[in-house]
């Protein structure tokens, strides 16, 4: 992160949801001021006019896949970057309003993907009960807090912010999903190289060339630069043409990774630099091993032998 850590946040909100739960991880965000907004574009224009200084926003999750919006947001407008990631478990409970059974349950509102990934619970604890669609986690809990709806499912913090009696803990049909955010700021120097780092990019092929796309994986594979994640998007100009969202191991700063943007620069329509930040790794672990003789001082080496060819000496 740059040399001045941002003091005010945006977020997805509104409050009571996972993308504020994920923020409050990070100990100046905790510490600094938390701005709801009421969607992605929202929240990264807030980043763009110097409204926030950051702003943390849903990438992908591992039951969803990738969240479009924010991918298109960063591929568009002016530049942002990312400078960190949070990775947070995705577990759901059932708040009620006081008093109130399971058997005394008759309907509950949830955000779409919510009842969707508590589909099973549902459907075993109570069968009878319609599911009515809210905007958000948060706006599910808000409900229940009202008196408008006698139960919600929503993140954790959303009961704890409303005060709500939680009578099932842990109901998501996928215990072990997770939503994956980033934090994003406007262009500066990026995060110091961690050693367990990841560079993500967007990148334009020529469509009308046999074999863009290869080429452009084999810029990074030749280069021991391991890709993790590969998104298309449809760019919006006409059907068939869509950009390509990269998470690739390691740093700008490494001269592997500094060797395969060139060459990506050089072979594509565009590339936009999205970001070098360190990687969120989970439970059970570990760094993802640099290939063999790519580090700094093999490309070092490998300049300098090139000199001395073409100098003679």
């Amino acid at each position: 992160m740059s040399a001045s850590s941002p003091t005010r946040y945006a977020y997805l909100g509104p409050e009571g949801t996972f993308a504020e739960q994920a923020l409050i991880t990070i100990p100046a965000a905790e510490q600094g001021v938390r701005i709801p907004a009421r969607s992605v574009p929202e929240a990264l224009d807030a980043v763009r006019d110097g409204s926030v200084d950051a702003a943390l926003v849903p990438l992908e999750n591992s039951i969803g896949g990738q969240v479009g919006v924010t991918l298109d947001e960063l591929a568009s407008g002016h530049e942002l970057v990312i400078v960190r990631e949070v990775v947070i478990p995705v577990q759901f409970v059932l708040a009620a309003g006081p008093g109130l059974t399971l058997g005394e349950i008759d309907s509950v509102v949830a955000h779409p993907q919510a009842s969707a990934q508590c589909r099973r619970w549902l459907r075993a604890h109570l069968p009878g009960a319609a599911v009515i669609d809210v905007l958000s986690n948060g706006a599910a809990a808000a409900a229940v807090a009202a008196g408008e709806s006698p139960a919600a499912i929503c993140a954790p913090i959303g009961a704890a912010r409303h005060g709500l009696p939680v009578l099932a803990k842990e109901i998501a049909d996928h215990p072990d999903a997770v939503t994956r955010f980033a934090l994003v700021t406007r262009p500066g120097p990026p995060p110091e190289p961690t050693g367990d780092d990841l560079t993500t990019l967007a990148v334009y092929i020529s469509h009308d060339e046999v074999g863009a796309l290869l080429a452009v994986l084999t810029e990074l594979a030749v280069r021991g630069v391991n890709l993790t994640r590969i998104e298309s998007r449809p760019t919006g100009e006409r059907l068939g043409r869509y950009a390509f969202f990269l998470d690739c191991t390691g740093h700008v700063a490494e001269a592997r990774v500094g060797e395969a943007l060139m060459g990506l620069r050089r072979i594509c329509a565009d590339v936009r630099f999205l970001g070098s930040y360190p990687r969120a790794a989970q439970p059970g672990e570990s760094p993802v091993p640099q290939p063999a003789r790519t580090t700094d001082a093999d490309f070092a080496a490998a300049t300098a032998w090139l000199e001395k060819l073409r100098t003679g000496r």
